[in-house]
């Protein structure tokens, strides 16, 4: 009798395997719907479980963000596991992370996350120059190391000023090419790649492996980007109607071995425009 229901609970399981299989087969985007918390920037320092219960509904199970003000790693960890929501990556500043990493790391473990991104290199407005690059290569080789040496990937995540020519490329390219890949890892911004004038499929092709992370975001058809860093936030849209070739980029993505993808809405219409982009993500097509 035990070995029947055994094998029964073993037949159950492949079916559902086989289900999930087949509802899978034949879209494009099969990872889990990923959000940055930033989105949510207005809504979690009024109510932290109300925004989680939002985010949950939206049947998103991970998530880059760190623990909101006022509450400690493991009490924001515990409402998000409570939820199915898995905080996969969080951020560190530049300054903090150049000091000392270390407590970004402890910070990230008591989180569960495995990644810690930065998002901004120090440098006067409009003037990113090779120095500030150097500086960057030099601090994030040696942030990297520790990192991985306590079991976290670094990555550092484009914001579009980064995209200034040098040479036969662009300090991006500079970054790129003198960090240790062994600990040092990218994430793509699609919107800021494409807001500094940048092409996000050219790099997925020329950097692939490189990319362990991504930003899914769009930008308003017409807008003409700059290296400022910056736009107003009615030019972040839903995804799919703006320029950017999402379809391509997650092509390619998938294919260079991307881990995680994250929509950041920093528009001011996250709770319209939040549903249409996950819609349109699970309407794509391979």
């Amino acid at each position: 009798m035990k070995k029947t229901f055994f094998s029964l609970c073993l037949a159950t399981v492949s079916l559902l395997s086989l289900t999930d299989s087949f509802a899978q087969k034949g879209k494009l985007y099969t990872f889990p719907i990923g959000v940055e918390s930033y989105t949510y920037r207005a809504s979690f320092p009024k109510n932290v479980i109300a925004t989680l219960d939002t985010i949950k509904a939206l049947g998103i199970t991970d998530m880059e963000g760190g623990a909101p003000k006022g509450m400690t790693e493991a009490e924001f960890k515990k409402l998000c596991d409570e939820r199915g929501i898995k905080i996969s990556a969080t951020g560190g500043g530049y300054e903090e992370l150049a000091k000392d990493p270390m407590p970004a790391i402890n910070k990230a473990k008591a989180l569960g996350a495995s990644f810690i991104m930065c998002a901004w290199i120090p440098h006067q407005k409009a003037s990113f120059n090779l120095d500030n690059a150097k500086k960057a290569v030099e601090d994030f080789n040696r942030i990297g190391k520790t990192m991985k040496d306590n079991g976290i990937t670094f990555c550092y995540h484009n914001h579009g000023y980064e995209f200034h020519p040098y040479e036969d490329g662009t300090l991006y390219d500079y970054i790129v090419k003198n960090t240790n890949p062994q600990y040092v890892s990218f994430e793509m911004d699609i919107l800021w790649t494409q807001h500094g004038g940048a092409d996000p499929v050219a790099l997925l092709k020329k950097y692939g492996s490189r990319y362990k992370l991504m930003h899914l975001k769009d930008l308003k058809k017409g807008v003409k980007g700059d290296l400022t860093g910056g736009t107003p936030p009615e030019n972040d849209v839903v995804l799919g109607d703006g320029q950017v070739n999402i379809p391509e980029i997650l092509r390619l993505a998938k294919k260079a071995g991307v881990k995680h993808y994250y929509i950041e809405d920093e528009s001011n219409k996250e709770y319209e425009q939040m549903p249409k982009s996950i819609a349109y993500l699970k309407s794509l097509k391979e």
